[in-house]
């Protein structure tokens, strides 16, 4: 047995199995590191994506504020103008019982006007009359008694 060992092709057997497994070993643990810078590169990026993703999220914060703070106002002059239409609605209602009279007004003027009209027209010719009877007085004499 002591010469098995020591023989020449044991040792070199043995030495050439020590070398593949350290040979698979090295390559383990290659693979291993080379995950690992993989890994390591991998956790850098999603550092940098978070920083990234921190600022947009204190971005939207500031936008969201504002846009809460614009939306105050604007509820505010929703209410405002809310209140102005209430106020029109009314302002449109008695403006429509206004030009209902008006409708109901017009025809009757209308009457009066010519009323008026045929009235000036009967005015005019009286004036037409007494004018002839002052510009031509020996009128009264011959016939005409009352020329108007």
């Amino acid at each position: 047995m002591y010469r098995r060992v020591n023989s020449g092709r044991f040792i070199g057997l043995t030495t050439f199995l020590i070398v593949v497994v350290m040979a698979i070993f090295t390559w383990v643990m290659w693979g291993m590191a080379k995950q690992v810078f993989v890994l390591s590169d991998v956790m850098i990026q999603m550092n940098e994506n978070m920083d990234a993703m921190t600022g947009a999220v204190v971005g939207m914060s500031t936008d969201i504020k504002v846009m809460n703070t614009t939306i105050s106002s604007m509820a505010t002059d929703i209410h405002t103008m809310s209140g102005s239409v209430v106020s029109m609605d009314t302002s449109i209602t008695g403006m429509t019982s206004d030009i209902s009279v008006m409708a109901e007004a017009i025809p009757e003027m209308n009457a009066i006007m010519l009323n008026m009209s045929q009235s000036v027209g009967k005015m005019s010719y009286d004036l037409g009359l007494a004018a002839y009877a002052f510009s031509q007085p020996m009128s009264y004499m011959w016939g005409n008694v009352m020329p108007f």
